[in-house]
């Protein structure tokens, strides 16, 4: 891609008043615009003019690093570019020396006085000012919070486990599952609260037993398996995951049990069904072990 910015920079937008970041939306996102204090996952390049190669880019990354506005990104152009984008919204930005590398640059890739090109794809975007706000606060104040933005703090802290969980940073992951069961369950709550706080529970305990799962800590991810299911007991996921973890301690009766009954409630779940092919395998296996003995 050979850049010329002038021709660029006359057919796009002003979006800080002093022509400082100009803007032209090549796919339009949906949903809000991102906040400020969100944490935001973007594939970015960055290209001089009348250069075909970026200077800069993340987009060799499967996933892009979680990064928060106002910390993890230096450049200002940047900053106030994502401001103004939705999900999904691809972007490309043109960045004044004010709002990039300033009078110096950045020797020896940038020369002095750059104007930049920045292609920005807003993957998604997390507003975690509520849940900075709470974690802020004492314990005694965390208490009084209204419930929906105790809620939506677990949530957000979620959000980020699964983040980390997608990039296989399980133990990071859990860290984040933890604290959003840690608010939740620690919440007082009258009858007609208690719904929406085991509702947000269940979503909890379910990730924190796939993520022991994957730190091959069958006996944890049981527990956590075993507690999703105190709230309901017809929950496939929460059977699944206790057949699974039962099934590597080696506990082939319980995770049978557990199996066919995660089978019972979703009779053609692929996963549930091949779980249920391999101790069977297993089980037929013993014997003829037991005969070389």
């Amino acid at each position: 891609m050979m850049i010329n910015i002038f021709e660029l920079g006359r057919r796009m937008q002003d979006v800080t008043g002093d022509k400082g970041v100009l803007k032209e939306v090549i796919r339009a996102g949906s949903g809000e615009m991102v906040l400020p204090d969100s944490s935001v996952l973007v594939k970015y390049s960055g290209y001089l003019e009348f250069m075909d190669k970026p200077f800069d880019t993340n987009c060799h990354r499967k996933i892009p690093r979680l990064m928060k506005l106002g910390k993890d990104i230096t450049l200002g152009g940047m900053e106030a570019g994502l401001l103004t984008m939705k999900k999904g919204e691809l972007a490309r930005f043109l960045f004044e020396p004010s709002y990039a590398y300033g009078v110096l640059g950045c020797p020896p890739l940038i020369p002095p006085n750059a104007t930049v090109l920045f292609e920005m794809e807003l993957l998604d975007f997390l507003d975690s000012a509520e849940s900075d706000t709470f974690f802020s606060l004492t314990a005694e104040q965390q208490d009084t919070f209204p419930l929906e933005k105790v809620l939506k703090v677990a949530d957000t802290e979620r959000e980020f486990g699964n983040y980390l969980f997608r990039q296989k940073r399980f133990m990071d992951a859990r860290e984040r599952y933890k604290r959003a069961a840690l608010i939740v369950c620690r919440r007082p709550a009258s009858d007609a609260e208690q719904s929406k706080i085991d509702a947000a529970k269940l979503l909890v305990y379910l990730n924190l037993s796939l993520t022991y799962l994957k730190l091959e800590r069958p006996s944890r991810a049981l527990t956590y398996g075993k507690r999703a299911l105190e709230i309901d007991k017809r929950n496939a996921k929460a059977l699944f995951r206790c057949g699974q973890a039962c099934l590597s301690m080696t506990e082939y009766e319980k995770a049978r049990d557990f199996l066919v009954k995660a089978q019972k409630e979703q009779p053609f779940n692929h996963d549930i069904n091949n779980e249920l092919k391999k101790l069977i395998c297993l089980l037929l296996l013993i014997p003829l072990k037991m005969r070389y003995w």
